[in-house]
């Protein structure tokens, strides 16, 4: 249900990425408490919503920002009257893998783009922009015990990554210079209702209630539930609110850690299943993956990775709004209503 009435008191904000699987449960939770929402769009759809206003156009309009002469430069984006600039949308697959110029293909829609849209956004008084970054900007693993952290400084040698780490630090030159506040969020592993890729397939499995080989994995990954993630994008939107996000970087997720085993368990339980794992090492199935190729899927597997929220609890006061039992139960909810229709 979308909040029939706009809330004047509450900022103007302008979204990149809101049909993304972020961004349309970002939009949702704007529109439901009142914003006036503008949001830039690949393709407009068919039907207006109720409460946005809807601008035509792709990053990649705005990736030569900084290349060529004037003419060759993208029509200006117009963010006069926007208060808060949310960016969600980035390049996250490449499809062309084996190509020389990958970390120039993502460097031209999450970093080139990124800075021209915030250059603009601070030519046009706007207060906040709220950047959505990654993890990968920390890194793949944790060590046994340690967490990453927003003060962590290392450059990641992932493409995306990378991207998205120079996007960050030309996030922060340009609010030192304009004055434009700047709030990074550096979220983990999302996960929620028609979440994609191997959280969908672990769904699959889960619901199946086939035997799978992972009963005895004992690392500790950190996720993020998907409305989560949207309470604090929130609560960075409303910047007369959060004086203190300015220019901060923040790592974002729920407040507890699971194995791959447990999450699994977990699952099932959403469905209403119990898990059959059984105990395989670690140790074979990583042998198993290298020798058919999916190195990176074990990695993810059976590697950890957590992450430590307490800067956004300790400075903003913030705190997760659903645990991850709840989260799950809203992604099962979902896939069996759409595996019914």
């Amino acid at each position: 249900m979308i909040k029939e009435k706009i809330d004047s008191n509450l900022p103007k904000i302008f979204i990149t990425g809101a049909s993304g699987f972020v961004g349309s449960v970002l939009l949702d939770n704007l529109l439901l408490r009142g914003f006036a929402v503008t949001s830039l769009m690949r393709q407009l759809p068919a039907d207006s919503l109720a409460g946005v206003e809807m601008l035509k156009g792709d990053l990649s309009d705005f990736s030569n920002y900084f290349y060529g002469d004037e003419h060759d430069r993208p029509v200006r984006l117009s963010l006069e009257g926007i208060d808060v600039v949310i960016h969600c949308a980035a390049r996250v697959h490449m499809l062309e893998d084996n190509s020389i110029d990958v970390k120039n293909k993502f460097r031209a829609i999450n970093c080139d783009a990124t800075l021209a849209m915030a250059l603009m956004a601070a030519q046009n008084g706007v207060q906040r922009f709220v950047f959505l970054s990654s993890i990968k900007v920390n890194g793949e693993i944790t060590q046994e015990g340690g967490a990453f952290s927003s003060d962590d400084t290392q450059i990641p040698t992932d493409p995306y990554g990378l991207s998205k780490y120079e996007a960050e630090q030309g996030l922060l030159a340009i609010a030192k210079k304009t004055g434009m506040e700047v709030v990074i969020i550096r979220p983990a592993l999302v996960y929620g209702p028609g979440v994609k890729a191997n959280f969908a397939s672990m769904i699959k499995w889960a619901n199946k209630g086939i035997p799978l080989p992972f009963g005895a994995v004992h690392n500790k990954r950190t996720l993020v539930a998907l409305d989560n993630l949207v309470s604090f994008i929130l609560y960075c939107a409303e910047y007369k609110k959060t004086p203190q996000a300015a220019n901060q970087v923040f790592l974002i997720s729920d407040s507890e850690s699971v194995s791959t085993t447990e999450l699994l368990q977990r699952v099932a339980k959403a469905f209403g299943k119990k898990a059959l794992l059984l105990p395989v090492p670690v140790s074979f199935m990583r042998l198993i993956a290298e020798i058919f190729g999916r190195k990176g899927v074990a990695d993810r597997l059976f590697n950890s990775l957590q992450v430590d929220n307490s800067k956004a609890r300790e400075l903003l006061n913030w705190k997760p709004v659903v645990t991850m039992d709840e989260q799950l139960k809203k992604v099962a909810d979902a896939y069996m209503a759409k595996k019914n229709i």
